[in-house]
């Protein structure tokens, strides 16, 4: 039996050590586009905080720490790009190479993941505005921190990751701003709970607008300008989009 496995992340990752496990024969290879596989997603805003110090310590395997200890295939830079379901083969591009080739299946999974949801508001692609899916971003914004020492910062959407990215920008002496569509963060909790994180939000002197929606996005010099549907602006110096993720659903399609 050969197992082709599309995403080597979580999902992916975990699929195929547990294919290995209850088959110890079968050949199984891993196609992850990215240059990293099985990292510690929930590390990400803490390595920009700095209570992860090391990058290191986000990576749980390495490609071949990962292949030779379950006797996988682990290809990374390499991207899945057309499914032939009646041949059951894929192709895929080699991105270190720049190489396309076809490779044959008895089984395959599909594990992309997600991608950030960026919604097309004008302005939103300008410099200093920032989605935190992967460890390219992660690293893209320790360095805009590093490189321009920003002393704002706002952060759309208050579920998870706009909480954790609040709180490790704020650990960097950066002021924060969150901005929320619903009337609460973290809207998995019952509000009575929320509200004691809106009570800690408040003691940690973190602003906080809640039931407001960003509208668009302009510069003004050096500074970026977060217009509101409420017509209030807030002038700061990077911006955190955390208003949520959709599945990666374009190869299946």
């Amino acid at each position: 039996m050969k197992y082709l496995i599309i995403g080597g992340v979580a999902g992916g990752a975990t699929t195929a050590a547990r294919l290995r496990r209850i088959d110890e024969k079968s050949e199984i290879i891993i196609f992850e586009k990215g240059e990293y596989i099985s990292y510690a997603n929930c590390g990400l805003p803490y390595y920009v905080g700095g209570t992860i110090a090391e990058r290191d310590k986000l990576f749980v395997q390495t490609p071949a720490s990962f292949g030779t200890r379950f006797n996988l295939d682990v290809r990374t830079l390499n991207e899945v790009t057309s499914i032939d379901k009646a041949g059951r083969k894929v192709t895929v591009k080699n991105h270190r190479t720049g190489e396309s080739y076809t490779e044959s299946y008895d089984k395959l999974v599909l594990s992309p993941g997600a991608e950030p949801v960026r919604p097309p508001l004008p302005g939103i692609n300008q410099e200093g505005i920032f989605t935190l899916r992967n460890v390219p971003d992660t690293d893209h914004i320790k360095k805009y921190i590093s490189e321009k020492s920003p002393k704002h910062a706002v952060v759309i959407g208050a579920g998870f990751i706009g909480l954790e990215m609040a709180e490790n920008l704020h650990q960097c002496g950066i002021n924060v701003t969150i901005v929320e569509m619903a009337d609460q963060v973290m809207t998995p909790l019952d509000y009575f709970m929320a509200a004691l994180v809106h009570q800690h939000l408040k003691t940690k002197n973190v602003e906080f607008f809640l039931k407001t929606a960003v509208s668009s996005f302009d510069r003004e010099n050096d500074r970026i300008l977060v217009k509101m549907n409420s017509s209030k602006v807030i002038r700061t110096d990077m911006v955190i989009l955390s208003i949520g993720v959709k599945p990666d659903s374009r190869l299946a399609e």
